[in-house]
This record gives structure tokens, C-alpha cells and sequence, in this order.
């Protein structure tokens, strides 16, 4: 099996979290999954620029890139202990709520949080 990449935001304290639960469970399981930090790569490789790629999650899988909602139903299909909520959350009538959420809601609030935090460090 061909490894999937993600890439993340290092610098987010609650995406750092997540990732770091998901490592774990793919080192455990040996599911071939590789999380990089978005701000130790070359995102131009992913085709993406350095603000896109901070502003939604992202996978390479089989040659395409996903983001957002989709790059997590990639990551939660590769994981034992996460398919039930990949199966729950791919169905006709939620998904849609679940992109809205993660598109409307939780990417643009990590994002304005993610630039306040970069904002004192300067």
C-alpha cells in the first residue's frame, strides 16, 4: 500500500494534537500515513502557497490532493480505531454538514487563531 501524506500546521497547538493522536494510532496500527508540518516543507510541492496550505488540512493520496473534510475522511478510512466516524460522517445527508462545518466553522476560526498567533510573534 502507497503511503498518504498529510499536510498540517505545526504551529497550531490544537491541530499539533490532533496530529500527534493520529501518529500514534498509525504507528500502532502500521497504517503507512506521513504527517508533515507544513512550515518544514516546500508547499509549492503540494501546489499550494504557504497561506493555503495553512488555511485547510491537506492529503496526497494516490497521486491527488485533497483537503479540508475530505483529507480527514482519507485519514480516518486509513485508521482502525477511526472508520466509524469516516462511514458515519460520509453519508448523503451529513456530509454536507460536516463540510459546512469544517469549512465555515472550525478551518476559518484555526486560521484567524493560527494568525493572531504569528501576529505576536512578530
Amino acid at each position: 500500500m502507497a503511503e498518504t501524506e498529510f499536510l498540517y500546521n505545526g504551529r497550531c497547538p490544537i491541530c499539533s494534537a490532533e496530529i500527534a493522536q493520529y501518529r500514534r494510532q498509525a504507528e500502532i496500527t502500521g497504517a503507512p500515513l506521513r504527517f508533515i508540518d507544513l512550515h518544514r516543507a516546500d508547499t509549492r510541492d503540494w501546489g499550494l502557497t504557504g497561506d493555503q496550505a495553512t488555511r485547510r488540512f491537506h492529503a496526497r493520496h494516490q497521486g491527488r490532493v485533497l483537503s479540508g473534510f475530505a483529507a480527514f475522511l482519507i485519514l480516518w478510512r486509513a485508521l482502525p480505531r477511526m472508520r466509524w466516524l469516516a462511514r458515519l460522517l460520509d453519508r448523503p445527508l451529513v456530509r454536507p454538514l460536516a463540510e459546512f462545518g469544517y469549512d465555515r466553522i472550525a478551518a476559518p476560526a484555526l486560521y484567524r487563531l493560527h494568525r493572531l498567533r504569528e501576529n505576536r510573534r512578530s
